[in-house]
């Protein structure tokens, strides 16, 4: 014969299994511990895949800039080696340099970014002497004062500005002049460039029909 409850004790009995069916504190804590880890986990992949994505976007965009990025390098006999770093405009029938009268992209006496975007680098690993001055190795911005028969060359020791925010005078380590010269057809895509010849490298600026040049010696 069955025992027959009464209601409240129904309700006694039908709590107990309810109750005995949930999980304990114990279990709710390591859910939610997992469920943490993994959310945080999540997060940090798409972190992680926007910075990619980003990086590549940036990459993606300078080389389709109007004035993409380019470098020169010269390496000296032992391995050390000079780099430049800048972006090079396009002259696209523009008057390059000329007086501001002119209207001249570059008028002459004025400090240039000596390219375009960033700030043009000139990193060496080693002690160089530029136009006759010492440069020690390390990492430096570089400008010039382009003139009609002379430019000076500016290695200032600020680095990581936009390209058209010259320190001032302060940050120079060294101004050092530039011989001038005409060359043939007039250079479309704005150059910097090196002559190497063992322990000299013939620094070149080059752009319409103006070439600018020293020599680094190690």
């Amino acid at each position: 014969m069955g025992i027959i409850l009464d209601g409240s004790s129904q309700f006694a009995a039908i709590s107990s299994q309810v109750l005995a069916q949930q999980p304990s504190r114990a279990d709710l804590t390591s859910q939610e511990e997992r469920m943490r880890k993994q959310i945080a986990l999540i997060a940090v992949f798409f972190v992680v895949a926007a910075l990619m994505s980003a990086q590549m976007g940036m990459s993606q965009d300078k080389s389709n800039r109007p004035s993409p990025p380019a470098s020169a390098e010269c390496r000296f006999s032992g391995g050390k080696t000079i780099k430049i770093d800048y972006s090079s405009p396009r002259a696209q029938g523009r008057k390059i340099f000329g007086e501001a009268s002119e209207q001249a992209l570059v008028p002459y006496g004025k400090i240039w970014r000596t390219g375009a975007n960033e700030a043009t680098t000139f990193v060496t690993d080693a002690n160089v002497t530029v136009g006759g001055k010492v440069v020690p190795a390390g990492s430096y911005t570089i400008f010039t004062v382009p003139k009609a028969d002379s430019w000076w060359l500016v290695i200032s020791k600020k680095t990581g500005e936009w390209g058209t925010d010259y320190p001032g005078e302060n940050e120079d380590l060294v101004r050092v002049p530039m011989k001038v010269s005409k060359n043939g057809p007039p250079v479309e895509n704005f150059l910097i460039a090196f002559d190497q010849d063992g322990s000299k490298c013939k620094l070149r600026i080059e752009w319409a029909t103006t070439v600018a040049s020293l020599d680094i010696t190690k």
